[in-house]
């Protein structure tokens, strides 16, 4: 039996002062307190699957423990941070402040992409992806685990979220499918093997424009790593260099697909139509019905020429 009079302290505490933020609906504050709980057994899980079981007793030194979780947790410091955990598409990951904690949001962008590769399975060659703006390799994780003939090539600028997706990548036993390089958007393909033989770029590209990341919630901008948000000066920097490089290494017919901020997208759109380089455009919605990922489908070599 744990103890109630504990739990029921913790619970009232939370509630009366975690500040959860809107761009993680996973989390409120039994699941919170469940998988801090968890954690302080050296149990780690998702906070997206504390709640199913029952909960452990604690020791005097495990006690100890999660009141001090409980305290980091109130000063900020993003709770997949506190467990080491975060589920993505189903698929549990380690999270940390090496990268972005993946964003429910970004199973949009996932879904979308994983319903192309389903697409392209009845091609006779494997399935060749690019992911770039990797941090924790969520996204081309997703895509081998959903694809099993997806071959997943990723990257991201910086090392330290390099070193936790090569971590992931172990973690869930991809490392025959899924590579993991460092470098600057597609520059670490930037050779012969991938021109025209890739059948899906994707991309969760930093969008937030660089005067708002500045205003953005601590929990975010004190703890998560800044290149993950900031766009530029107008939060599309990074998108039109992925538009503008993309089309060298998809095959005809290939797509590439990408993350957008809120009101982003019918600019971006619109942009894309008079590129010759794609001939068909898709787009899909939050449940708000604001477009948040855009889809361009490349254009046959002779139609471009």
């Amino acid at each position: 039996m744990i103890n109630q009079v504990l739990y029921n302290q913790l619970l009232s505490q939370l509630t009366d002062k975690l500040v959860i933020l809107p761009d993680k609906p996973e989390e409120n504050v039994i699941n919170t307190l469940k998988s801090l709980w968890y954690a302080a057994t050296n149990d780690p899980r998702p906070v997206q699957l504390a709640e199913a079981g029952d909960l452990p007793p604690l020791t005097t030194s495990q006690e100890t423990k999660l009141h001090g979780l409980i305290k980091q947790r109130l000063e900020g410091i993003p709770l997949a941070h506190l467990t080491g955990r975060q589920l993505f598409m189903g698929v549990e990951l380690l999270a940390g402040p090496e990268a972005l904690v993946p964003r429910k949001e970004t199973e949009i962008l996932g879904n979308a992409a994983v319903n192309l590769l389903h697409s392209l399975a009845h091609h006779p060659h494997q399935i060749k992806v690019i992911d770039v703006c990797t941090g924790a390799a969520n996204l081309a994780i997703a895509y081998a685990v959903k694809e099993p003939r997806a071959r997943v090539f990723a990257a991201d600028l910086s090392p330290d979220a390099v070193s936790l997706a090569r971590k992931n990548v172990s973690f869930c036993k991809l490392e025959e499918r899924v590579q993991v390089q460092i470098g600057d958007l597609l520059s670490p393909f930037d050779e012969l093997e991938f021109y025209g033989n890739i059948d899906l770029v994707s991309c969760n590209p930093p969008y937030i424009s660089s005067a708002k990341v500045d205003k953005m919630h601590d929990e975010i901008s004190k703890h998560e790593p800044r290149a993950a948000f900031d766009g530029g000066p107008f939060g599309i920097k990074i998108v039109y260099r992925l538009i503008s490089e993309a089309p060298k290494y998809l095959r005809s017919h290939g797509w590439l697909v990408f993350e957008v901020g809120v009101g982003q997208g019918l600019g971006i759109v619109k942009r894309l139509k008079k590129d010759q380089n794609f001939n068909e455009i898709r787009t899909a919605q939050d449940e708000q019905g604001e477009i948040r990922v855009i889809m361009a489908r490349r254009a046959s070599d002779t139609a471009v020429q």
